[in-house]
């Protein structure tokens, strides 16, 4: 099984606890705090997943390094630990945060721009594609991308809206090239 169904059946698992608990939103923030420590530390990662370290060692280790994590958030991990599969963490967080986004009418995505947006041009962004995607909230993180000419692209989950010159000139070339056939 593909690591991004099993990081979506434990992300399920957690969105069904934090639902009967009102707890949703503490556990968002918990499992941004968990993948960013996983991600900056990828030694984590290689000792959790050492065979000749034990499992209790391991959950011990768990334990007092997310000692400020609900037990929820703890006892996943600990669940990871011992089924060898702790090294889908952040798969587990980003999959948790978008069920939690997709039940309250949240959208992510991302604008790539030659360079940063200014606030109130996110902001506009933001309001114009949370009306065209009809979602409430829509939020964009941007990304600087200097292979851009000009204007922007943006990213949101499978799709692509292209705004770059270089989109806009591959979009008329394949126009010229149907109009000749």
């Amino acid at each position: 099984m593909s690591e991004a169904v099993v990081a979506k059946r434990y992300a399920d698992a957690l969105y069904q606890l934090g639902s009967e608990k009102s707890t949703l939103n503490i556990l968002v923030n918990e499992l941004g705090v968990v993948k960013q420590v996983f991600n900056e530390n990828s030694e984590l990662t290689s000792f959790l997943a050492h065979p000749r370290v034990t499992n209790v060692k391991k959950q011990q280790f768990l334990t007092e390094v997310f000692a400020g994590v609900s037990q929820d958030v703890l006892n996943t991990l600990k669940i990871l630990v011992e089924r060898h599969r702790v090294g889908i963490v952040p798969e587990i967080a980003d999959s948790f945060e978008a069920l939690v986004n997709e039940a309250s009418g949240v959208a992510q995505g991302t604008v790539y721009s030659v360079r940063e947006l200014s606030d109130a041009e996110r902001s506009d962004l933001e309001k114009s594609f949370a009306k065209r995607l009809n979602k409430s909230v829509v939020k964009l993180v941007n990304v600087i991308d200097p292979s851009i000419v000009g204007g922007m692209k943006i990213r949101m989950g499978n799709t692509i809206f292209d705004g770059t010159i270089s989109g806009k000139l591959r979009r008329i070339e394949q126009n010229i090239k149907l109009a000749n056939i």
